[in-house]
């Protein structure tokens, strides 16, 4: 009982990470101000100093949070669409791996149609398409036949939300060393803009705690409580 008690405490206490979500690009999957709990230890190599934790090995359609490459410090949460070794390209908007189409049911679209969005990497960014300049110095060393190519140690990760999802196709890749973990679980859901999530000046996050203490019942989306995230 009491070793039972240790190891959950050990795990709770440095496996798991609570994480809200900031933005739009993983609806209608995970929604902005939905709070996840995330396992921080089974997507790492696995070591054999604790070999009794569960070891994932991170495979396409995971959901994860890793730290952005494009911005250092934020936090980020997407899907993986390739590990090393995949070939990848956008036919119009549809995912196509190692020369096989993909079905996507999380995915959603708005309609739009951006060209080298929707036909990455075949048709050249543009200057407004927004890229990184690492990106965009040096993407076509990853392509080879109209495809691009996951080198190892790297995943290549998008939103569900796809058309506004700011993700792999204009940063690169994620690599291994970036990775936090899996979200688990919404363990909480409040009904939340994406632009009050990115005010942080004290006066801006009282005044969102206040309206938390005030709306806490009315604006919890208890439907979302305690839901697995997949």
């Amino acid at each position: 009982m009491i070793c039972t008690l240790v190891v959950a405490l050990f795990i709770l206490t440095f496996n798991v990470q609570a994480f809200e979500i900031p933005t739009s690009s993983m609806e209608q999957t995970l929604f902005v101000g939905d709070h996840v709990l995330v396992d921080r230890a089974d997507v790492g190599p696995q070591t054999d100093w604790m070999p009794l934790l569960p070891h994932h090995t991170i495979k396409s359609g995971d959901i994860l949070v890793f730290l952005s490459p494009a911005e250092p410090g934020r936090h980020l949460v997407k899907r993986v669409i390739g590990v090393p070794g995949d070939h990848l390209r956008l036919n119009a908007g549809v995912l196509i791996r190692n020369g096989n189409v993909v079905t996507e049911p999380y995915v959603v679209r708005n309609g739009s149609y951006v060209p080298y969005r929707d036909n990455f990497p075949d048709v050249a960014p543009a200057e407004t398409d927004g890229l990184t300049p690492q990106w965009q110095s040096e993407l076509s060393s990853h392509i080879q036949d109209g495809e691009l190519i996951v080198p190892t140690g790297n995943y290549f990760a998008m939103g569900d939300n796809r058309d506004v999802s700011y993700d792999s196709r204009y940063w690169g890749f994620v690599p291994q060393e970036n990775i936090i973990g899996r979200p688990l679980i919404i363990y909480w859901s409040f009904e939340q803009p994406a632009d009050e999530y990115l005010k942080t000046s004290p006066s801006e996050r009282l005044a969102y705690m206040s309206r938390v203490v005030l709306h806490f019942f009315d604006q919890t989306r208890w439907n979302r409580t305690f839901k697995l995230v997949r």
